[in-house]
């Protein structure tokens, strides 16, 4: 299966996708990476938005921004709440969730996270949170998970990402 899509592609559908949307009003929420309890990314929503209210996950992708490397999602019927104090491991499998092989991520690139989930109920809130991370190696060879906040440079060269730290 080719997951490809070139970026304008996958801009352009969204944006269709949004427009078509009776929720198309709806802001997307802001994502939170931060370093797994075992090492590597791992997903929840920021606490800004935890303080708005807690959704129910329903998936989790991340891609390059040309192509998915790994998703993770809930069966319709099932979910669970996603409160910024738990998270999702990147790459993480539960045997009985649909997911995909989960690609190995390289230091220095620029990565997009999407989370999407449901309101809980009565409640109005985002349907989706996204954030962008890279991974950055240190001098002492160990590598950090970075999150791209809005205030740095955008691009696929994002300055933190290819620059050790320490």
């Amino acid at each position: 299966m080719n997951t490809r899509m070139p970026v304008s592609g996958a801009l352009l559908v969204l944006t269709a996708l949004v427009a078509l949307s009776p929720s198309a009003a709806t802001r997307i929420g802001e994502a939170e990476v931060r370093e797994g309890p075992r090492g590597g990314p791992c997903f929840t929503i920021s606490p800004r938005e935890e303080r708005l209210g807690v959704p129910d996950f329903r998936a989790v992708t991340v891609s390059d921004g040309a192509r998915l490397l790994w998703r993770l999602s809930m069966p319709a019927e099932r979910s669970f709440p996603l409160s910024g104090s738990m998270c999702v491991p990147y790459g993480g499998r539960v045997a009985a969730l649909p997911h995909t092989h989960a690609a190995e991520l390289e230091t220095g690139k620029l990565y997009y996270l999407h989370i999407e989930t449901r309101p809980a109920r009565g409640k109005t809130m985002p349907q989706a949170y996204v954030a962008r991370f890279c991974l950055t190696r240190q001098r002492d060879g160990s590598v950090l998970v970075h999150q791209i906040q809005d205030g740095e440079r955008d691009g696929p060269h994002v300055v933190v990402c290819g620059t050790p730290a320490g």
